[in-house]
């Protein structure tokens, strides 16, 4: 394949957040891939445990300052950036004070699951196509990776279908096991429609409950391809994707770089 743009929204990278399967991946994929001889940008929340100082973020500020409506409140976006000089490699955070600041991924240090995670991931989702949109850049792929990319897949390709940064792009989702164990509600599903995309677009996913499994359901309806990111993507899921005759790629474990490759080239059409 040849050069081309690989947008990656991901949900975690080592070394701001601690490590764990997804941050690594996280951290790690980019890099292989901008190795291979592509042009990345990469994308992940400014959680709340994010040292700014020891990590050096600053914020940018002629990429800040819009603001992001969810059930008619304003969000103010702020974005940041550090770099991991080692891979050669700039990271843009999302942030903004009510959903990330002093905050964890999923649960408080409490073990409670945030009760507005869905609106955290439209937030999130959000944030990253203003921001792309801004950065006047136009990828060619974009891999969402972890819950909180769950709806970039939606939004792409009826929020933005008509964006010059995004109507020709292909989208990818990583499917993994459950990360967190409660229904996500009637009121964050109420907070999704946006511009074309309407309730009637996932409707048929989440009628009855909004939980994990629907939210990665979501996400598989509107991107061109599925990774499944460990062993243990539940069988509801895995069945759904392979009902939609797209591209699947297995879990791969550690030996990655080549079958990353040649998919992004598969959704792509086998484009050179």
């Amino acid at each position: 394949m040849k050069a081309k743009k690989i947008l990656f929204i991901t949900q975690a990278m080592v070394p701001f957040v601690p490590e764990d399967a997804k941050s690594i991946m996280g951290r790690f994929l980019p890099q292989t891939i901008q190795e291979s001889g592509h042009e990345i940008r990469t994308f992940t929340p400014k959680w709340g445990m994010i040292n700014e100082r020891r990590n050096q973020l600053h914020e940018v500020i002629r990429l800040s300052g819009m603001n992001i409506i969810i059930d008619d409140t304003d969000h103010p976006l702020i974005i940041k950036v550090a770099s991991i000089p080692q891979a050669r490699m700039q990271i843009y955070f999302i942030d903004n004070d009510d959903y990330f600041m002093k905050r964890g991924m999923i649960c408080d240090e409490k073990g409670q699951e945030y009760t507005d995670n869905g609106e955290r991931a439209i937030f999130y989702a959000r944030g990253v196509l203003e921001t792309v949109k801004k950065l006047r850049w136009v990828p060619d792929v974009i891999h969402c990776h972890g819950w909180i990319t769950a709806l970039a897949p939606l939004f792409i390709k009826k929020a933005y279908a008509d964006e010059p940064s995004f109507s020709d792009a292909k989208v990818v989702f990583s499917a993994s096991s459950p990360e967190f164990k409660n229904d996500l509600g009637e009121s964050t599903k109420n907070c999704i429609p946006f511009r074309d995309a309407v309730l009637s677009d996932i409707e048929d996913l989440c009628d009855t409950e909004f939980g994990y499994d629907e939210l990665q359901k979501i996400a598989i309806k509107f991107s061109d391809g599925v990774v499944f990111d460990d062993d243990h993507v539940s069988a509801e899921v895995v069945d759904y994707a392979k009902s939609l005759d797209i591209p699947i790629l297995p879990y791969q474990g550690e030996d990655y770089k080549d079958a990353y490759n040649q998919f992004y080239e598969q959704v792509m059409g086998g484009e050179d």
